[in-house]
């Protein structure tokens, strides 16, 4: 592998307790890597990303455009998470940097975490633990419910929602959904025109939303005063969507008969620092600390499958499933070498590319091309070494964004 100023050593900084497997499957393809257990604010991520090429992270730790300006190797951005709103897109791809994330292997794990938070609001179990702890015997059926025969709404039926809905159907549950996309209903699951409608009709509402944005505030006092008069919340998607000071009081107020909270709008940067929130010590609200995707198996699957898109983007160029980059991904050709242009996407940029290749002397093998907004993104395999003259020539070009080289592939006599 062949990278911009470099040392000869990739080296990839993993924050916030990534799964070691992610670490242990880059320094086996020789990376060095270096892992630290909590996320990192904006100074403490500048001083450490100088010489860093692969930059993970998940949920706590944001990348600003001040900490890309601190960053000229980097090549690429793991979200070992699927959120990526922490994120500065835009920036990175203004840089050329690439950006990861792991959009299904977390997906059974939340819905999981929904589904016993379902069961346990609707027999009130929290409360019967609670009591039991204090001593207190109290064997009443009072407030307790089966969620057989319940109206479950899910707001945004992405992957997350869809399995939700399934699940929530073979415990007898009826199920209603709305999402601004057109999504297919999977079972018997109906689409709602409105989120109106669906606050309406529901026993249970749980949001499932992405980190977009146009998703801030979404859910606040009028969504609660639309819901049903002793009916559960539940926010397993991002902090920011809901209006907490809003939910407590319609918790204390006994519309809301009970909440399950996994994401806030501020939350700690590691283990053992302080919780603060204003949904502390309410009855039949679960507080969960941002672990809807925290199963060692979805950790795992999350850090093997982040883990090998970045040894693949360095290696071969390869953009399958980048959050922000066009998806490229050309199989290398035994005994080439590998040009891989990021650039602004205007009419003739091939035709130009191709031009300087010939002007030096250079076969192409193998080319594939793709578009996204205003980047294009070509990988290109030739038969012979690249020159000095030749980059400097494609870097020239005031349409290149970054220019980086891989190869020789394998099977080079």
């Amino acid at each position: 592998m062949t990278l911009d100023p470099a040392d000869g050593q990739v080296h990839a900084l993993l924050l916030e307790n990534i799964h070691p497997g992610a670490a242990a499957r880059l320094g086996k393809d020789g990376y060095d890597v270096e892992t630290t257990a909590r996320a990192l604010d904006e100074d403490e991520l500048i001083a450490a990303v100088g010489h860093v090429d692969l930059l993970g992270i998940r949920s706590g730790t944001h990348v600003t455009e001040r900490v890309l300006d601190a960053a000229p190797r980097l090549l690429a951005v793991g979200a070992f998470c699927i959120g990526v709103n922490q994120i500065d897109l835009a920036a990175a791809s203004r840089r050329g940097i690439a950006v990861f994330n792991a959009p299904f292997s977390n997906t059974r794990s939340v819905v999981e975490l929904a589904v016993a938070e379902i069961i346990a609001m609707t027999r009130r179990l929290t409360d019967k633990n609670a009591q039991m702890h204090r001593g207190i015997w109290d064997k009443s059926a009072a407030g307790s419910h089966e969620v057989r025969g319940r109206r479950l709404g899910i707001v945004g039926y992405g992957n997350i929602g869809g399995q939700l809905s399934v699940l929530a159907e073979s415990l007898g549950m009826s199920v209603v959904f709305y999402d601004t996309a057109d999504k297919l209903a999977l079972g018997n699951a109906r689409r709602c025109g409105s989120l109106p409608e669906l606050l309406e009709m529901s026993d249970v509402v749980t949001l499932h939303v992405d980190g977009r944005p146009g998703n801030s505030g979404l859910f606040g006092a009028d969504e609660f005063a639309a819901m049903r008069p002793g009916s559960l919340f539940l926010n397993l998607s991002r902090g920011f969507v809901v209006d907490h000071a809003a939910l407590r009081r319609n918790i204390e107020s006994g519309h809301l008969a009970g909440a399950a909270i996994d994401v806030f709008p501020q939350e700690p940067r590691g283990r053992g620092e302080e919780f603060a929130s204003e949904l502390r010590d309410l009855p039949n609200v679960i507080l969960t600390p941002h672990v809807g995707g925290s199963t060692e198996e979805a950790q795992q699957d999350i850090g093997e499958f982040v883990a090998g898109k970045l040894h693949d983007y360095v290696t071969s160029g390869t953009t399958s499933l980048s959050v922000n980059l066009p998806g490229v991904g050309l199989p290398p050709a035994p005994g080439t070498y590998r040009l891989v242009h990021l650039h602004r996407n205007v009419p003739g940029v091939l035709a130009t590319i191709n031009q300087v290749l010939a002007e030096h002397g250079a076969n192409i093998e193998g080319q594939l091309l793709g578009t996204r907004d205003d980047l294009g993104y070509v990988l290109t395999d030739i038969g012979t070494e690249y020159t000095g003259d030749m980059l400097a020539s494609l870097r020239e070009l005031d349409v290149t964004v970054r220019l980086r080289t891989t190869g020789p592939a394998p099977g080079r006599p």
